[in-house]
């Protein structure tokens, strides 16, 4: 295992361990230490297939998604694409208002066109927040509409302590989850869509000639990790989901407030780390 994860480590610029410990946890290792701001902390491992928690630290606390809002915008576009109402090969249009979206980006103009898949695949590696309305615009006609649409499928999958008020993750107080709603999110992602499911462990992209890598530095780098998302703004810190499968082993991880991307990861790799040491202790 360790040998999987020494890209990531050295991406990490041997960066130390973050996210606090609270009262609030169902398996304890200690690798894990303070974070520097802990009202933004939160982790939390869950079995995929049964949603048993193997480890949980404020996950019922209130906490900002940033760009992991985009799990959900990509749920009700893949929604729409099982109901045939768009196809991967519809063409949406930038709006200005969409092309007015700050970084991350893709810097589309207004009237630019892409197609759905294209779209997809600009959130998922680039967290392109322009991209995320033009889709949004393109799938329910404007934003607001599709953040009604957003909310009634939050409600629906139980998700009660979640609400959205754009499509992107672009800061606003009012736009809220727990750790313990995005696995709920990241479980039915997984298990309702599993043809379009595959599109987050995409590693790159190119657009307009110019190439993008993932965000998530997981990918690739550490063994059976096929996505999900990354997430930062301000009031958020540093956020990752992650899907991961080795051998009969199937779990989804969630950190939550990192100092940085490579603390946020370095906490993700021990988190995953120490749930696979213990069932391997256990001869699982």
């Amino acid at each position: 295992m360790q040998a999987s994860i020494g890209k990531v480590v050295v991406a990490a610029a041997a960066a130390i361990l973050v996210c606090a410990s609270s009262a609030s946890a169902h398996v304890r290792h200690p690798r894990v230490r303070l974070t520097p701001d802990p009202s933004l902390d939160a982790a939390l491992v869950v079995d995929a297939p049964t949603g048993e928690v193997l480890y949980a630290r404020n996950e019922d606390a209130i906490r900002h998604p940033a760009s992991l809002t985009k799990m959900m915008t990509l749920y009700v576009v893949f929604d729409r694409l099982r109901a045939h109402k768009i196809a991967l090969d519809t063409t949406i249009a930038a709006s200005p208002y969409a092309a007015s979206q700050p970084r991350a980006h893709l810097k589309i103009h207004p009237g630019e066109t892409m197609t759905v898949e294209a779209a997809i695949k600009a959130l998922v590696v680039c967290s392109a927040n322009d991209v995320a309305v033009a889709l949004a615009e393109g799938v329910a006609g404007g934003e607001p509409q599709f953040v009604e649409m957003m909310n009634a499928k939050a409600r629906a999958l139980g998700m009660n302590h979640t609400y959205y008020t754009n499509a992107s993750g672009l800061p606003d107080p009012s736009q809220v989850t727990t750790a313990d709603d995005l696995a709920v999110l990241a479980r039915h992602l997984m298990y309702d869509f599993p043809e379009y499911f595959p599109y987050f462990r995409t590693p790159s992209m190119t657009w307009n000639g110019r190439d993008y890598n993932t965000h998530d530095a997981l990918i690739g780098n550490y063994k059976g990790v096929d996505g999900i998302k990354t997430g930062y703004i301000d009031t958020s810190g540093y956020n990752l989901v992650t899907s991961i499968e080795l051998g009969r082993t199937r779990l989804v991880a969630i950190v939550m407030g990192g100092p940085s991307p490579q603390r946020r990861d370095r906490e993700m790799v021990d988190l995953l780390d120490s749930i696979f040491d213990a069932q391997r202790a256990g001869g699982d």
